[in-house]
């Protein structure tokens, strides 16, 4: 008997679930339930799926409002009706116009206008889809109304947005956080009506006694609504049909057979009944359009020269392979196709396109451009606990040492006033709440038909439309989802390549998609060999450069390996270890279980990869790969339907017995499979990662100067910018501050030169920017600071930022008299005028006594301005270096207590299972070579890593496979050297 409730996806206005709803409905023995959320359709598909298990029928709708002010509220009457609602919602938000009064003609929709609504409009015209909404509250005014003779139009209108008290102070506190106001000031209209809550059907029947027609009149209108869709069936499998079904399969045939010669020149019959197998399977299934659309996409990508990389379980597919759409060959890393596509499987298939973060856009607008039905997908931020907590200090009116207090949760509760107890139990109850609707980092939805029919959307900033539901209601409905990411690894390889075509035009440079000849490349594999991968996409960090290391990896099987080995489940599970062990000592091997090493003898008998996880249920106990791909699946958190898991469990036994296999074996393959397929990681993302880091290699390797400059001109990676710019130098390239000149707003190169960008300079306004490199380019270089201030509108404080840094020593002068001459010049220059000059100006030269220069004022200048020095952080130091040991002696020492000093790169802490901290931190040396240190938990108390700075660390050298670190028992800081202004009005050199 509800047509009005709100759900929390009334965003900040309403307090519970759609479930919430349904349970509440059936509590209060309602025959149907609507449920109208303002201005938002996200729930409405959950909430008819959802509604099957309860004796309630639903209905759904949307509540139009401008702000709080409700105009009307629809409610469909099929999935025609749904649909008209979305297109009228995302008409009005697109434009982020007001709802009319009015509602325009929704054919296939009942609209109920609010009885107050009513009375201010004076409505009296009434299309036959239109009714009034009453209210309980609204009965004593209708008794004396002219609209209570409209009887065939009257309707039960009680919205329901709470369920008790509770819940009404928490839509109060939303409504606070909602307007940035104090709750004492949240004005009353800004708030709904405390009544707005369920009554049982008998007492909505009771209130209602004296106009029976307004009951009658409610249930036909709910009789008349059937808004039904099929869950978990595939709703876009024949996506773009333009020449039919049959057209399409000829048309990918064609390309694989047009194709399959570029990537197996010498293509053998196990090639062959490969691609068969897996043609047959996509056309059984429908997912033909689905790899012809995601090879368009890769096709357009490439035409524009995009580096475009395919990884997902599509990497298992050799018709993707052969396509293009992927890298990754299925054959040379026995890839089982099942991981990708079966029978069994109810989620689609799923490629993942990554895209360089600068091309992305571009390829979006390609997909809305060529298809007809697009949005992106939507995504709901919800309110994280610590969040919402400052959010409701700050509605409260706590002070900000009480909000941070509460917020970091150090504090005991029974030290807590009312107040802040209040803002923990209800930060709790709202924690978790849908906040906003967001877009979804890649996912891009194709449709057969329009986006509408599944929900409203919305235009964010770069004005692609954007529906109102998230992946996890796409896939119930069956919705396939189109991945389209973005990264920075590309865009440092097209970026380098674009360098090195300006710096050194003469160079030869290899095809970058020659992979075969790069995984080939000894020079190359040696990097990989000893770590020495800073920069280089995936393999850049500590923990990937000391396995590299220990694994002496030096081709791209072993990459592949270690790209998977270093996750989560392998390592916590002591197999890394294991593996690492296996691998340099080939007679280890043999301590494998002889099952497990028949089975996966590439990996020496240890599970790496989720494949493996099928290779044991396919080889050992006889499942299916289909079967074994569900396992997978199962054992991975997956959804799988009901009952399967036990099924497929219950055969996994039956087979292992009747192969003959004991029970305590079977028991010890199923615990092994169970304890690691939660973490395992796809062989086809490994291999696909492995291909992009060969390339980044590739270039390092050759051509360090250009590919680090494009690494920070893409924001740097897994280390600061002041670790990249050290690279730079280890690489043999001359740094410098920016320079108003040679530097861009990113970094610039010149040979073995390179600039620092003006993108760098901490409070330098993006307009200074803007103006210093237009008018270099329209008038050419500065010749002076006089011709640069006559020629750029510049403010005193901007001007001496760009003093400081040391942006105008081409001039040859100390900066520090430029610096007095710019203030002479600024308070002497005229009022602001935007026209160049004709006529060089004079000026007139002031007389200044001879500053002298100083190493350490400018390193504290950089380090203000741009957050690092650009000299030594050793020369920097307070007390010289006393005896002590470098990097490259660190072998001669194994076993034995080194002193060395290092400056601090990153750090690490990580929690022991007995909850104490450990941290592992990297360095380098006085002469810029990397070393790393393990500290245990007593060292950390004792020795916390707080500052970036330089550190003395006292410890044992280990090595462990070729892999040097140092298991720190003292790591003290080193004070620098302080500024000499601070002390001294003199300058020293």
């Amino acid at each position: 008997m509800y047509l009005n409730c709100h759900s929390y996806f009334s965003l900040r206005y309403g307090t519970f679930s759609e479930n919430d709803l349904l349970k509440l409905a059936a509590s209060n023995n309602s025959k149907f339930v609507a449920l109208t959320d303002i201005n938002n359709t996200s729930a409405c598909l959950n909430f008819l799926k959802q509604a099957k298990d309860y004796p309630v029928k639903p209905l759904v709708g949307i509540d139009f409002r401008n702000g709080v002010d409700q105009q009307y509220v629809a409610i469909a009457k099929d999935r025609d009706g749904f649909r008209q609602m979305n297109e009228h919602l995302s008409k009005h938000l697109h434009a982020k116009k007001n709802f009319d009064e009015k509602a325009p003609i929704l054919a296939n929709c009942y609209v109920i206008y609010p009885f107050k609504k009513v009375l201010k409009m004076n409505k009296t015209e009434f299309r036959e889809n239109e009714f009034i909404g009453v209210s309980v509250r609204d009965l004593n005014k209708l008794k004396f109304s002219a609209y209570r003779k409209l009887t065939a139009k009257l309707v039960v209108l009680q919205s329901v947005s709470f369920r008790s008290k509770k819940d009404f102070n928490a839509h109060r506190l939303l409504r606070a956080i909602d307007n940035n106001t104090l709750l004492s000031k949240l004005p009353v209209e800004e708030q709904a009506d405390p009544e707005d809550k369920m009554l049982s059907e008998e007492k909505i029947i009771e209130a209602f006694n004296e106009f029976p027609e307004i009951l009658s009149n409610t249930e036909a209108l709910a009789e008349n609504c059937n808004v039904e869709f099929t869950f978990s069936k595939k709703q876009n499998n024949n996506l773009s049909k333009i020449e039919g079904e049959k057209a399409d399969e000829f048309k990918l045939r064609k390309l694989c057979f047009e194709n399959i010669e570029k990537r197996y020149p010498e293509a053998n019959e196990k090639v062959y009944a490969r691609l068969d197998k897996e043609l047959t399977a996509i056309i059984k299934l429908g997912f033909v359009s689905y790899f012809l659309i995601n090879y368009e996409i890769v096709k357009y990508a490439r035409q524009q020269n995009y580096p475009v990389i395919g990884r997902g379980s599509g990497a298992n597919s050799i018709v993707a392979y052969i396509i293009g759409i992927t890298n990754v060959d299925p054959i040379e890393l026995d890839l089982y196709f099942e991981r990708f596509i079966n029978e069994n499987r109810s989620s689609p298939p799923d490629f993942d396109i990554d895209f360089s973060w600068k091309d992305r856009e571009d390829v979006t607008r390609f997909i809305f451009d060529s298809f007809d039905h697009v949005a992106l997908m939507g995504t709901y931020v919800t309110f994280k606990r610590r969040a919402v907590i400052r959010e409701l200090g700050k509605v409260f009116g706590l002070p900000k040492a009480e909000i941070d207090k509460l917020s970091s949760g150090r504090f005991h509760v029974s030290s807590l006033d009312k107040m802040e107890l209040l803002v923990l139990n209800y930060g709790n109850l709202i924690a978790g709440f849908p906040n906003y609707l967001s877009v979804h980092s890649g996912g891009i939805l194709i449709l057969d038909n329009s986006v509408f029919n599944y929900g409203a959307t919305f235009l964010p900033p770069k004005n692609f439309q954007t529906i109102q539901i998230d992946m996890n209601i796409a896939e119930e409905v069956g919705i396939h989802k189109f991945d389209i990411l973005a990264q920075r690894g590309l865009s440092k390889i097209t970026d380098t390549l674009e360098l090195i075509r300006q710096n050194q035009p003469e160079a030869f440079v290899e095809d970058i998609d020659d992979i075969p000849k790069f995984k080939s490349d000894p020079k190359i594999n040696d990097l990989l060999k000893i770590g020495d991968c800073m920069g280089v996409f995936y393999v850049e960090s500590p923990a990937m450069r000391g396995l590299l290391t220990k694994l002496q990896t030096n081709n791209y099987m072993n990459l592949v390996a270690a790209s998977s080995i270093i996750r989560p489940g392998i390592s916590s599970g002591g197999m890394k270890e294991e593996y690492i062990k296996r691998h340099r000592d080939p007679k280890r091997r043999e301590l494998g279980h002889p099952v497990m090493l028949d089975i996966m003898d590439d990996t020496y008998g240890i599970m790496v990869y989720q494949e493996d996880v099928m290779k044991v249920a396919h080889h050992f106990a006889g499942l299916s790969f289909d079967d074994a791909d569900v396992l997978r699946r199962g054992m991975s958190g997956k959804k799988t339907s009901k009952g399967q898991m036990e099924k497929i469990e219950a055969q996994f036994r039956s087979n292992c017995k009747n192969k003959g296999y004991t029970q305590q074996i079977t028991d010890e393959v199923w615990e092994q499979i169970s304890s690691f397929a939660g973490y395992a990681f796809p062989k086809g993302h490994s291999a696909s990662y492995a291909v992009e880091s060969y390339q980044s290699l590739y270039l390092k390797k050759y051509f360090p100067l250009e590919f680090m400059v494009a690494v920070l001109n893409n924001g740097g990676g897994f280390y600061s910018v002041e670790t990249y710019v050290q690279e730079i130098k280890n690489c043999g390239g001359n740094v410098h501050a920016p320079c108003i000149n040679n530097s861009d707003h990113p970094n610039t190169i010149f040979g073995k030169d390179i600039y620092l960008g003006f993108g760098y300079i901490k409070e330098l306004e993006t307009k200074t920017v803007q103006q210093i490199l237009e008018n270099r380019q329209f008038f050419g270089v500065y010749k002076s600071l006089d011709d640069f201030i006559d020629r750029v509108e510049i403010s005193i404080e901007q001007l001496r930022i760009l003093l400081k840094v040391g942006a105008f020593r081409f001039t040859g002068k100390d900066k520090h008299q430029l610096l007095w001459e710019a203030y002479f010049r600024k308070i002497k220059s005229k009022k602001k005028n935007d026209q160049p000059g004709l006529f060089k100006i004079d000026h007139k030269e002031y007389t200044l006594p001879k500053f002298q220069y100083s190493v350490l004022v400018d390193a504290y200048d950089q380090i203000e301005l741009l957050g690092f020095p650009l000299c030594s952080y050793f020369k920097l130091l307070q007390q010289p270096i006393r005896q002590s040991v470098s990097v490259k002696q660190l072998t001669d020492f194994v076993g034995k207590q080194v002193r060395i000093y290092g400056k601090l790169v990153c750090k690490k802490k990580t929690t022991t299972s007995n909850g104490k901290e450990m941290c592992f931190a990297t360095f380098y040396d006085v002469n810029h070579d990397i070393f790393d240190t393990v500290q245990f938990p007593n060292q950390v108390a004792k020795y916390p890593l707080y500052n970036n700075g330089i550190y003395l660390c006292v410890g044992k050298v280990n090595n462990e496979f070729d892999y040097i670190s140092i298991e720190a028992d003292i790591i003290e800081f080193q004070k620098i050297q302080v500024d000499p202004r601070l002390v001294s009005s003199q300058f020293s050199a």
